[in-house]
């Protein structure tokens, strides 16, 4: 299968920091990827290679979710393109989305998502943006009857419709949330907290601010403080900031840059803040 690249050696992955699914307890590594604008490439040769580089080092440093979308372009076909000639490709754990406002058309994308990342089975299904919720999550339940999808839940971006969220978290039973959380946006702060009440993983998006939070700080030094959570860059402080927060279960960065994969992937070692420390974060970046 796919486009026949070098592999290229895995390193030995070092121990990484895992969280539990609350729905069943089993253990997600922090650090995840997302595929939003970075995996939508066409078939030229260098751009399918550092796409294979980036999910091969994500792998190899011992990554789990990787998070896609059918809006995303041509993602989930390079990902299905990619990952059979990977050698850790079993510790995928893979998240996508319904994102259609017609009923009918949400198990018709599920069915190409399945063939697109050519796998008997998605980890994670998500109704993206609350889009007709209630016709996708019925589709959902009845997917993951039928062994199709292991967890399901709802997605949202940007700050966007958390009235909603907290309504859909109280009332609906679901798996997983998945939302923006980042330096410059707490304002999913309730909702990871009811969230974490109700036994539901939070996966976060945007945890850069889209690249706004290296914008900035650009030219300004980390703080030698942060050696004591072990950051040796800025992409570490700010995920760490993020997979820290005690409802958190995973954070799912982008990039198409090798070099930023090994960096993100870092967050996963060494030590956390805990609660006082995490609020000087904030403050320090405020300041900036």
């Amino acid at each position: 299968g796919g486009l026949a690249l070098a592999a290229g050696a895995a390193a030995a992955p070092a121990v990484r920091r895992e969280k539990p699914v609350p729905r069943d307890g089993r253990r997600l590594p922090a650090i995840g990827m997302g595929t939003w604008l970075t995996f939508d490439v066409g078939e030229g040769y260098e751009a399918v290679r550092r796409r294979q580089e980036v999910l091969r080092r994500f792998l190899a440093a011992g990554g789990g979710m990787v998070d896609s979308s059918p809006m995303y372009g041509r993602a989930e076909w390079l990902l299905g393109q990619l990952l059979p000639d990977l050698p850790q490709r079993d510790r995928v754990f893979s998240a996508t989305k319904i994102w259609t406002p017609f009923d009918a058309s949400g198990p018709r994308q599920l069915q190409d998502s399945l063939g697109l990342w050519g796998l008997p089975r998605l980890d994670v299904v998500l109704v993206h943006n609350l889009l007709n919720w209630r016709a996708h999550l019925k589709t959902l339940r009845q997917a993951r009857e039928r062994g199709l999808v292991r967890y399901l839940g709802v997605s949202t971006s940007h700050g966007r419709r958390h009235d909603e969220v907290a309504r859909l978290l109280a009332r609906e039973n679901l798996d997983v949330l998945q939302i923006t959380y980042n330096l410059a946006d707490d304002s999913a702060e309730p909702l990871l907290l009811a969230a974490a009440e109700r036994g539901v993983a939070v996966v976060v998006n945007r945890p850069f601010d889209g690249g706004g939070l290296f914008q900035r700080v650009s030219g300004r030094p980390l703080p030698a403080w942060a050696a004591d959570i072990d950051c040796a860059n800025w992409a570490q402080f700010f995920l760490k900031w993020v997979v820290s927060h005690p409802a958190g279960t995973c954070s799912i960065p982008a990039t198409s840059n090798p070099e930023h994969m090994d960096e993100n992937m870092g967050a996963g070692l060494g030590r956390l803040p805990d609660a006082a420390l995490r609020r000087h974060m904030q403050e320090h970046f405020r300041r900036l």
